[in-house]
């Protein structure tokens, strides 16, 4: 279907969709704005281009959805319309079903698990899944530890989420796993959370340090539970028709680029993780870390059943289970 957004994009889908020559920056979309850690990361990539191509290769970045929501820009990609995209796994786990594995409640002992995971050969299997969709998987950025807070109470085991209304996303993943903790998911728009929590619709929510700190949530729930539930990740995705017309050595310019922004993005999240913890704390917010994980984990049996769809998704969860023991408990 042609829309107004489409129309006003139509110059630049039309050179996206031309033969690679070497002479046009690659067009990224990012939702996020210019100052956000995986903006910055695409800026680094462009960089590295720029340094090690002598200005052949450029990455052109459009933030703060400006070429549209992550939906959006991620279909765009699939049919060449657009280089790379920068999104979450909602939109890409209706795309590429095995990506969902990433999303699983309780699955990371560890932000330092999550991200040996990412980097390693699991990480890759799941990126190069992506090709029969239309898309190149390129690298995982880092979206946070999510963690639980409430008006109530601290948040130590599954019992003591009893009966609470948490604020969850729309996704059956997220209603799932509150179910299996005995609370009652209430899926309501991100921006009506604050209202919802301040007016009692809602009993609590759950997001990483940053999204927590800069919505400030923590003045109406100043209970902060490290439960790390999810560490689901960003990633970014190249058009596998964009990839394609790339020479091999274009190609290895751009995936070293990709791989080696990586750092770079988890310097500015972990600086920006730091920074909201300690506002949080300066307001007086009770921040409990000694959280049962085990007691949650034994709950997420019937969740990983109902989602684990495939015999190659229960492979790769059983490897990811097999490395917890080798990593902390989680530490965001």
């Amino acid at each position: 279907m042609i829309n107004r957004r489409t129309l006003l994009l139509a110059p630049l889908l039309l050179t996206a969709c031309a033969k690679r020559s070497g002479a046009r920056p690659l067009f990224a979309a990012e939702s996020q704005p210019e100052n956000y850690p995986t903006t910055q990361g695409l800026y680094a990539i462009d960089q590295i281009l720029k340094e090690r191509t002598n200005g052949e290769m450029r990455v052109r970045v459009y933030p703060g959805g400006q070429l549209g929501a992550e939906k959006d820009t991620l279909e765009i990609a699939v049919f060449g319309g657009l280089d790379l995209t920068r999104v979450n796994l909602g939109p890409l786990t209706s795309v590429v079903p095995m990506t969902s594995v990433l999303a699983l409640p309780f699955l990371f002992s560890s932000v330092e698990h999550a991200r040996a995971t990412f980097d390693g050969a699991i990480g890759r299997r799941i990126l190069d899944a992506m090709l029969p969709y239309g898309l190149r998987g390129m690298c995982y950025y880092d979206s946070g530890a999510r963690s639980f807070y409430n008006t109530q109470r601290a948040i130590r085991s599954p019992d003591d989420m009893a009966g609470m209304k948490i604020r969850v996303p729309n996704s059956d993943v997220y209603v799932a796993m509150i179910e299996a903790l005995g609370a009652n998911p209430t899926p309501i728009p991100f921006g009506e959370v604050y209202q919802a929590l301040v007016q009692g619709v809602v009993d609590g929510a759950e997001n990483n340090y940053p999204s927590y700190e800069g919505t400030r949530h923590f003045e109406a729930a100043n209970h902060y539970s490290l439960t790390g539930h999810v560490m689901a990740p960003e990633v970014l995705v190249a058009s596998r028709r964009s990839w394609e017309k790339m020479t091999n050595e274009e190609q290895a310019y751009l995936q070293a680029a990709a791989t080696e922004s990586v750092p770079i993005m988890r310097e500015l999240w972990d600086t920006r993780v730091a920074k909201s913890r300690q506002r949080v704390l300066d307001h007086g917010v009770s921040i409990e870390d000694k959280v049962d994980r085990t007691a949650f984990a034994e709950r997420m049996t019937p969740v990983w059943d109902r989602f684990i769809s495939t015999p190659e998704m229960r492979s790769i969860v059983d490897d990811i289970s097999a490395t917890r023991s080798v990593f902390g408990g989680a530490d965001e």
